[in-house]
């Protein structure tokens, strides 16, 4: 935490100017052997290049296109895969990502166009969220009066892109080209009035504005010489869907248990299956994914339900507090539904980190997505701080095209920048803290996470504060 605290400190406080990392004229804009072969061919022009579909490139292509501000200008959206297959409506067979969209991302995804298709195909309420301490009787429970209200909805994230291209087919301002892997990039130099991206065939194509939307790997970023904090967890997240035992009904509860190796969560996905998110260290995610069918079923449910080695004192002080606090909320902890089986092919585990840039924008430049930050999934917020960015970049730009400042006035920018940073800084170091919190059995860190966590559950109005922050 400390030296994520010092980085920010250098760069990225919520008030201070971005920070700007200085580089000669010639390491930004070197020009190599290969790209000044292609000098004497002409480079097709874009007014918008976004480099990586992806959900977030995709959605922000869709919504600068849906835009009546930006009706006049041209957007190019490189995608380096061969294409993308629409999921059928009504498949029988789930996807093994998904993401919990917030209600900030499901706005946007009504803005475009986008949400009616959504509901159409397949997506799941989440009502209620539980999160209880493996090593302690601690828990918190989130949901509105009366569970009037969602807390966030599971979509598949194959459902999420295949809505947000369709609502494309519609928008004459974008073109979409497949297979076209970035190469090399170069930004706007001094007196030049475009950016260059060249593609793995070759071809050149310019742009008054770049943007990065390619993955925490960015080409974009690399392009743009900045300073970028990285922190390997040393961890994988194991996903897998999940059908649950009979006798589980409306299933609309999100589950979330903190072990001492990593926090495990089951997402529900329809009122007999679920989605999981397992968080662990590298050697046991491996384990994991080669044990058989049986084996891992039991490991799921072992790992919901595992009584751990209490400290006396500890438990004493949580559990008094945990009772007091009960009988006046009448909230107990509720057993996570059993799994039944896994279904076939749908394991999967993926590397977990941390990172963030020092700076999003620069002059025809900036960075959405993982390109310019990525976080631990405990949250579930990765995606949709993504999203975040682009509802901000859109209005940004918008904006700026309206007045007639253009696509890549820095001061414009650097207002989408800081209005970001507000809002991904904190979520970046909460969930950065959770992590490292959550991930030991060290028993003053467990009593002091336990009183902190039971006590916030027997104070509403700060529960609704948290749920309103991390879901807007």
């Amino acid at each position: 935490m400390s030296r994520i605290l010092t980085y920010i400190s250098r760069g990225i406080l919520l008030n201070a100017k971005p920070l700007r990392c200085v580089v000669s004229h010639q390491q930004l804009f070197s020009t190599t052997p290969h790209e000044s072969s292609h000098t004497d061919q002409p480079a097709e022009f874009y007014d918008i290049i976004i480099a990586g579909g992806g959900m977030v490139g995709t959605t922000l292509a869709c919504s600068l296109g849906k835009n009546p501000r930006l009706a006049d200008r041209k957007i190019l959206l490189l995608e380096a895969a061969s294409g993308f297959k629409q999921p059928a409506i009504g498949q029988s067979s789930y996807s093994n990502r998904v993401s919990a969209i917030s209600k900030g991302t499901h706005r946007l995804m009504k803005t475009i166009g986008a949400w009616p298709h959504i509901e159409a195909s397949r997506v799941k309420p989440v009502l209620k969220m539980q999160v209880w301490d493996a090593c302690s009787d601690a828990l918190i429970t989130f949901n509105y009066d009366d569970m009037s209200e969602n807390i966030s909805w599971i979509v598949e994230n194959d459902v999420l892109l295949g809505s947000v291209y369709r609502q494309l087919d519609g928008v004459d301002t974008v073109k979409i080209r497949y297979s076209s892997k970035v190469e090399e990039c170069h930004l706007i130099r001094d007196g030049a009035a475009a950016s260059t991206v060249r593609l793995a065939n070759g071809e050149r194509l310019s742009c008054e504005l770049l943007i990065g939307a390619d993955g925490y790997n960015s080409l974009v970023r690399k392009t743009m010489a900045v300073d970028n904090f990285t922190l390997s967890y040393n961890q994988m997240g194991v996903v897998a869907t999940l059908k649950l035992g009979p006798g589980t009904a409306n299933n609309v509860t999100a589950w979330q248990r903190f072990l001492p190796t990593g926090p495990i969560a089951l997402l529900p996905l329809s009122d007999d299956t679920s989605s999981l998110v397992w968080s662990t260290d590298v050697a046991e995610a491996k384990r994991l994914l080669q044990l058989d069918e049986q084996s891992f079923v039991a490991a799921v449910n072992e790992a919901f339900n595992k009584i751990y080695p209490r400290k006396g004192i500890i438990d004493e002080v949580t559990k008094n507090i945990t009772s007091l606090i009960s009988s006046s909320t009448g909230q107990r902890l509720e057993p996570a539904p059993v799994v039944e089986s896994v279904v076939e092919k749908s394991r999967a585990a993926f590397p977990l980190g941390l990172g963030h840039t020092s700076t999003y924008v620069g002059h025809g430049v900036c960075l959405v997505g993982d390109a310019a930050h990525r976080v631990h999934p405990l949250a579930g917020q990765g995606v949709n701080l993504g999203f975040g960015d682009v509802q901000c970049l859109t209005d940004t730009l918008a904006e700026a095209n309206y007045s007639g400042l253009g696509l890549n006035n820095l001061s414009q920018l650097v207002r989408y920048e800081q209005e970001r940073l507000k809002h991904n800084v904190p979520v970046l170091l909460t969930t950065h803290g959770l992590q490292q919190l959550y991930t030991t059995d060290f028993a003053p860190i467990v009593g002091l996470r336990s009183v902190g966590l039971t006590i916030t559950n027997a104070l509403p109005p700060l529960k609704k504060f948290l749920m309103n922050y991390a879901m807007s």
